[in-house]
């Protein structure tokens, strides 16, 4: 008698096998074994003004409490009118975006023109929500369409807010500040473009997890411009000047040499955060 069960295989995408063995392993209570959280950092805006979308972001990414990428992008193009910040993982985001990316390319070959904001948004709430927040992918969505100019935020867990101006990350409260005491409609290109730089500016000086240089899309009806970076970073990793010791400066008190075998090798992956 043929087995009722068939077995599948995966055919790519998103494998979540790992979580249910986590889940178990913080289940037994095992003091030694329990996974630890690392906190993610980013600060992402953007804003509506009088002929498009400013959309900004930091460029700093970490590991933990390591910095390991100081200029790090986290726009990303999806269609020649729709632009997406990223927080979270910056995995998780990038394979998002990628995926949002293809998909909408495949609708403007069907459609022959430009997509709408609404559906791009859809397709994220969907995917989103389908993986129940597994996916560490905080995504804020702007872009100018038929209907005008839209800013989305998209949440891990498929959560939708829709504002004339939006800030998510680590950073957010800082930016969110600025935003609410100096936005108002209808502004022109060039004070949208510092607004949002100023409060990008504030989540980097106001939360660790973000840092470096400011970058900027500006996004109307004829086309997007992606400035990058819009604002360099004040803080430099130049030598300033040399340190160089003579010999004796520091006085050697023993030397002990051990010779060492190299039995096993391992290789971990960094994860890296947006």
């Amino acid at each position: 008698m043929a087995s009722p069960y068939i077995l599948e295989f995966n055919s790519g995408g998103f494998s979540f096998e790992n979580c249910i063995r986590n889940a178990r392993i913080q289940a037994s209570g095992e003091q030694s074994s329990k996974l630890k959280a690392k906190k993610t950092g980013t600060t992402i805006a953007g804003l509506i003004f009088k002929d498009g979308v400013v959309l900004g972001a930091d460029t700093r990414a970490t590991s933990g409490e390591t910095v390991a990428d100081k200029n790090c992008s986290k726009i990303h193009y999806i269609t020649p009118n729709i632009y997406c910040c990223g927080a979270g993982t910056a995995a998780d985001t990038e394979k998002t975006t990628d995926m949002l990316r293809s998909n909408l390319a495949l609708q403007i070959l069907a459609m022959g023109r430009n997509p709408r904001l609404i559906m791009a948004c859809r397709i994220l709430q969907d995917f989103l929500f389908r993986h129940k927040g597994q996916i560490s992918a905080m995504l804020l969505l702007g872009g100018v369409d038929c209907t005008g100019p839209h800013i989305f935020t998209v949440g891990p867990y498929g959560s939708v807010n829709k504002a004339p101006f939006a800030t998510m990350g680590s950073g957010d409260l800082a930016a969110l500040a600025v935003f609410e005491d100096r936005y108002k409609p209808n502004m022109t290109e060039e004070e949208a473009k510092l607004l949002v730089r100023d409060a990008i500016h504030a989540g980097i000086m106001n939360d660790l997890g973000s840092g470096s240089n400011v970058d900027l899309c500006v996004i109307r009806r004829n086309g997007a411009e992606y400035i990058r970076p819009f604002e360099s970073s004040n803080y430099k990793s130049e030598r300033q000047r040399r340190y160089k010791y003579p010999e004796g400066t520091t006085p050697v008190l023993k030397e002990q040499t051990m010779k060492l075998d190299l039995v096993e090798e391992t290789v971990h992956q960094m994860e890296v955060a947006q």
